[in-house]
Parts: C-alpha cells; sequence; structure tokens
C-alpha cells in the first residue's frame, strides 16, 4: 500500500538530549543496510550541503567508526566515534569521542513495509548541547539528516510492483472466518501448523514452508486489526532479504463472507529465487484461499 509523506516534526531539545521519531517508507533490511554499510551512508549523512569521507566503519560492539564531513563552506569535521551496541535491525548505540561528545541511539522497529525510527543524541554536558544547538543549529541538522535518508531510501527502494490480490466469497458466516484466520488450532486444518498465534498488534510468530525440499522459515508480525474485518502482518523469511505485507480484509454478505487478501512487497525478496517470484505466491495463494480455506469454511473437508 501506499503510505503518504509526513512532514518531518522538528527534533526535540531537552536537557542534554536532542530527538526525532519518523516512520520511513521502507522496509528494515533496506533501512539498516543504508545506515550500516559507507557506500550507503556516506551518500546521506549530515545536514544539507555536507558530504562524507568514511575512512573506518566497523559496525560491532567496540568498532571504530572514523568519519570527514565536509562542510558547504570548506570546512572538514573530523569525527571519531565506537560503536557500543548493535542489535540486527533493532538498535544501533556509538559514542562520538570527537567534540562535542554524546551518545547516539538509533532504535528501528519493522512495521511491514515500513520502519520506524527513534533517532536519540544524549550529550555528556547540558553547555555542550546548548553550544551546538546556537551555533551549528544541531536540532535542524539532525532534522535535515533525516529528511536526506528518507530520500535516499526512495532510490534504493526497488520498483514497486502491483501486489498480488485474490477474492472468494464462502458460504459460511463472518464469524467462522474471521476464527479461520485467527484461530491457531484452526489455521492448522487449512493453512500452516503455527505454534503460536495472537491476533494482537505487535505479536510476533513464525511457521515454517517447504517448497521442492527446501524449508524456508517464515518471520511475521501483527500490524493491524479490526475484528472480523481486517488482518494484516508482516510477512519475511530468515536468512533472505524482502519484507512484505499480507492483508486478509472480510466483508459479511447475509450468511455468507467475502475475503479479500493482497500480499505487497513481493519485489523486495530475492529474485534469483523462484520459490519468491510472484507466480509462485500467486500458485499458492490461489490453492490456499481459492481451495484450501473453501473446502474447510463450506465444510469439505474433515
Amino acid at each position: 500500500m501506499e503510505h503518504a509523506k509526513e512532514v518531518v516534526k522538528p527534533a526535540e531539545v531537552s536537557a542534554r538530549e536532542i530527538s526525532i521519531s519518523r516512520l520511513l517508507n521502507a522496509p528494515v533490511e533496506l533501512v539498516w543496510k543504508v545506515w550500516t554499510e559507507p557506500d550507503h551512508i556516506k551518500n546521506w549523512w549530515g545536514p544539507n550541503g555536507f558530504t562524507n569521507t568514511i575512512h573506518k566503519m566497523e559496525v560491532r560492539p567496540n568498532g571504530a567508526w572514523d568519519l570527514v564531513m565536509h562542510g558547504p563552506d570548506g570546512t572538514d569535521y573530523k569525527n571519531e566515534s565506537q560503536f557500543k551496541e548493535i542489535i540486527k535491525h533493532k538498535k544501533i548505540s556509538y559514542e562520538h569521542n570527537s567534540f562535542p561528545k554524546f551518545i547516539s541511539t538509533i532504535e528501528f522497529e519493522s512495521r511491514g513495509n515500513t520502519t520506524f525510527i527513534n533517532w536519540r543524541m544524549r550529550f555528556e554536558k547540558e553547555e555542550d548541547l546548548i553550544e551546538v544547538v546556537k551555533k551549528f543549529k544541531a536540532d535542524e541538522g539532525l532534522q535535515q539528516n533525516v529528511i536526506k535518508l528518507e530520500a535516499y531510501l526512495e532510490k534504493e527502494m526497488p520498483a514497486k510492483e502491483t501486489p498480488f490480490t485474490i477474492e472468494r466469497t464462502y458460504d459460511a458466516h463472518v464469524s467462522k472466518i474471521w476464527k479461520a484466520i485467527t484461530d491457531k488450532d484452526e489455521m492448522k486444518k487449512w493453512y500452516f501448523d503455527i505454534a503460536a498465534f495472537k491476533p494482537e498488534v505487535g505479536f510476533e510468530f513464525t511457521f515454517n514452508g517447504s517448497s521442492d525440499g527446501v524449508t524456508y522459515v517464515h518471520l511475521c508480525k501483527i500490524i493491524e486489526v479490526i475484528p472480523e474485518k481486517k488482518l494484516s502482518y508482516s510477512w519475511c523469511y530468515r536468512d533472505y532479504e524482502g519484507n512484505s505485507t499480507v492483508t486478509f480484509e472480510l466483508f459479511a454478505e447475509d450468511e455468507k463472507t467475502k475475503l479479500k487478501l493482497t500480499h505487497e512487497g513481493l519485489e523486495t525478496f530475492p529474485k534469483d529465487k523462484k520459490d519468491f517470484g510472484k507466480e509462485s505466491f500467486s500458485a499458492g495463494w490461489t490453492f490456499i484461499i481459492g481451495k484450501s480455506l473453501k473446502e474447510y469454511a463450506e465444510g469439505k473437508t474433515a
């Protein structure tokens, strides 16, 4: 689905800290990649007009990050930092050891095909924060940095494909279909055998699926729940790039139910694997929604 662009809210300044939050229109895998690879971050790092030369970037605990930021007036700003905490796709924390000293923490939250980031810079001394805000407009610089990040992500995003959709109408009440897609004991009768599932926003679940002898571990997280109307969750694979979103929408039609399934973000998966091609998803969902769920819903299976 398309996400309307937000106006980037100004960075907030409090005692010793500058912070900013932003919902980025890109999956967490891509956001993480452009944050942690020198050939990417050098293209968007810093306020407007700045360019960068990165001499060292060891994205691991205690790893060094040495770069020179080149200002629009030709002034060079040497930055020496050390990474403190790295949790892939979740968190980056580094200590800036050049003046001014601060600890920067960036938290990443995957929300399907989008990523929410919370970026905080906590200074060693309050007077240092006051100086960089007054002299260098560090709060405005952080806001500009987020805007540059968003623009860079937009260029790096794969060209969007038309999402896969399928609609079917079942001779069953909407309450039965809702239970079928939200109750793990019912799901295993027509869908996948999922060990734990709760229709609650933020709940994470996994399941295995196989194709031609290859087992794929699916990693999912619930994004939206409207009882008996809508269920949406992220869908990606362990050890593979890419993140997509699966959405079930239910429409009650007297004692019947129309279901519309949308699977978007398929273009983010590796292109060199046939199992991740749109044709493969089309065949899989057509069987699952068009045959397996229909037979289950209408009492044609045991």
